[in-house]
């Protein structure tokens, strides 16, 4: 009996022993925990909301529609500045053919006086519609003195095909390059209106010309039509709708003799 306890004493010791031993071994310590998580030094990147990515995606957008898809400033200023020399051509042109009415009637050539005061009206719709451009764009209209000098018909209408001639072979075209690389579609259509129309105010006193070198200005029209839109002149019965904007023939301004 005494043998068995001196045993369960002895085993008792032994294990308590071994405890000791393992509770004092860092090492062992170390080998029995588990190993250590570290956090990275640079955090996780955030996880963006939808709204956030829609912002973001239309922020872009609009960006590359400035700068990718708008026209060149340089179109846009001399988009601007055609149309102003535009308004002051056309607004003097309507009061110069006015006066060569005049001087015409004066001078006995009836026909040739009515011709003239058809593109004179014809002139200031173009400067009418020069205008409107350039007030819808948010520029100041320029202030125009017409200045001009009314010599006899014959000089008169020779200056009035050099004034076409010039407007139809150069300024309007240059002018109608330069809106088209703006992208702007009113002043395209404002100006092409003057250039198609300019076109038949060519022939039309280059005939007036004609007739009154040869003597025949009486067998020029008596009768001119002109469309309210864009000015196109008729010195014949109008079509149905003007040929160039369209309008209904029923709205087209007629000049007779007075």
């Amino acid at each position: 009996m005494k043998k068995n306890i001196f045993l369960s004493a002895i085993f008792a010791l032994a294990i308590w022993m071994l405890l000791s031993a393992c509770g004092s071994n860092p090492e062992t310590n170390a080998a029995l925990q588990p190993p250590e998580t570290t956090q990275p030094d640079t955090a996780a990147p955030a996880v963006k909301t939808e709204k956030e990515d829609d912002d973001e995606a239309g922020e872009t957008k609009g960006n590359e529609q400035k700068v990718g898809l708008g026209a060149p400033a340089a179109a846009i200023t001399a988009t601007v500045s055609n149309l102003a020399a535009a308004y002051t051509g056309e607004t003097t042109a309507s009061a110069k053919y006015a006066a060569y009415a005049k001087k015409a009637q004066d001078e006995g050539f009836a026909q040739i006086a009515l011709l003239f005061k058809a593109t004179s009206a014809s002139e200031k719709i173009h400067a009418a519609n020069h205008k409107a451009v350039l007030e819808d764009m948010g520029e100041v209209v320029p202030e125009v003195k017409p200045q001009y000098t009314v010599r006899t018909t014959q000089e008169n209408l020779t200056d009035a095909i050099t004034g076409e001639t010039y407007e139809i072979t150069t300024m309007y075209p240059d002018f109608l390059t330069a809106a088209n690389e703006a992208d702007n579609q009113l002043a395209l259509t404002s100006l092409n209106y003057a250039y198609r129309t300019e076109q038949r105010h060519k022939p039309l006193y280059e005939k007036a010309l004609v007739a009154l070198q040869n003597n025949q200005v009486k067998t020029l029209s008596a009768l001119y039509y002109v469309c309210p839109t864009c000015g196109n002149t008729y010195d014949s019965a109008p079509p149905k709708r003007c040929r160039v904007s369209m309008t209904n023939s029923d709205r087209f301004i007629k000049i007779i003799a007075a």
